[in-house]
C-alpha cells in the first residue's frame, strides 16, 4: 500500500520563483521612480530659472542696469554700492541664492549668443556644459 505524502509548505523552487518575481518588480519600480525624480528636478530647475529671470528684469527696471557679470546674481540679494533704486527687500525674498535641483550654482551671462540681453544657465544633472537628456543645459531664455 502506498502512502500519500502531504505537502505542508513551499518547495525551494517555488520560493526562488517568488523571490525572482519580487526582485524583477522592485527593479521596474526603482527604474520608473528614478526617471520621475530626474524629470521633477528638470521641472523644478526650469521654474527656478524663470523666477531668477524675472528677478533680473525687475532689478534692471529699478536700477537701470543688469547685474554685472563679474558679481553675478548675488546683486539680487545684496545691494551693490554703485546703483540707485535698488529694492531694499531684494529681488528674491531670500537671503541666499537658490541652486539648481542638482545642487549646482546657476551661471549668469550678459549678452549671450542668443542675442538676448542676458541668460541664466543650469548645466543639468552632470554639471557640465552640453549634454543630452537630463544632462542637457537649461536656459532661462527658454522658459519665457
Amino acid at each position: 500500500m502506498k502512502q500519500k505524502r502531504k505537502s505542508n509548505g513551499f518547495t525551494l523552487v517555488e520560493l526562488m520563483a517568488v523571490l525572482l518575481i519580487i526582485a524583477l518588480l522592485a527593479g521596474l519600480a526603482a527604474t520608473n521612480f528614478m526617471g520621475q525624480t530626474d524629470k521633477a528636478k528638470q521641472i523644478t530647475t526650469k521654474a527656478d530659472l524663470k523666477t531668477l529671470h524675472n528677478a533680473v528684469n525687475m532689478f534692471k527696471l529699478d536700477t537701470g542696469r543688469y547685474p554685472s557679470e563679474d558679481v553675478g546674481l548675488i546683486e539680487l540679494i545684496e545691494q551693490p554700492t554703485d546703483v540707485e533704486g535698488w529694492n531694499m527687500e531684494g529681488y528674491l525674498g531670500t537671503t541666499s541664492l537658490p541652486k539648481d535641483a542638482w545642487k549646482s550654482e546657476f551661471m549668469f551671462m550678459l549678452n549671450p549668443e542668443s542675442g538676448k540681453p542676458f541668460v541664466i544657465i543650469s548645466y543639468g544633472a552632470d554639471g557640465k556644459e552640453g549634454g543630452e537628456g537630463y544632462d542637457m543645459d537649461l536656459y532661462s531664455t527658454d522658459t519665457e
